[in-house]
């Protein structure tokens, strides 16, 4: 449908919780398509609502084009794992940064889908990663705030830097 303009790091919105959806239909069906047509072109393999400064708990994942995105409203994490993993992450938000973030190593999701059915899936590796990613940013945690206080700072340093 549209590829909607992707808010920058530091803005407000990114540090902001998300409202849960109340409302399922044609508007959320369009913000879905909205937001996987911007997370596609920005390019990334996970996007928010929050990105595009809309607070409302919608989450975009596809990290593999041929099996499609999931779309998850109002996501929440029932459970996870005591066994962690490190990945590197970085935000649609702030391209052209990335550091380590250690997470747990698999989860449980309770979300609904575009329609408004509940479910819960299970998510283990990148997976895993990428849903608590996206759920943090709903809970107006930003990436970087998983960092240490010196590798948060010398990213904000870099992205600075970049941004000119």
């Amino acid at each position: 449908m549209a590829v909607r303009p992707i808010l920058q790091f530091p803005h407000a919105a990114l540090r902001t919780p998300c409202d849960r959806v109340e409302s399922f239909g044609a508007d959320l069906n369009a913000l879905a398509t909205d937001l996987l047509d911007t997370m596609r072109a920005a390019p990334g393999v996970g996007i928010t609502a929050a990105h595009i400064g809309i607070l409302k708990r919608l989450v975009v994942i596809e990290l593999d084009r041929d099996e499609g995105a999931r779309f998850y409203v109002n996501p929440q994490i029932v459970s996870s794992s005591d066994q962690t993993i490190r990945h590197v992450e970085g935000s649609v938000s702030m391209p052209g940064v990335t550091d380590e973030v250690a997470r747990p190593a698999s989860i449980l999701v309770r979300y609904q889908d575009l329609t408004g059915e509940i479910h819960e899936d299970t998510a283990d590796g990148f997976s895993a990663v990428c849903i608590q990613h996206e759920i943090d940013q709903l809970d107006g945690i930003f990436w970087l705030q998983r960092l240490s206080k010196l590798r948060r700072d010398r990213l904000v340093k870099k992205w600075e830097k970049m941004r000119g």
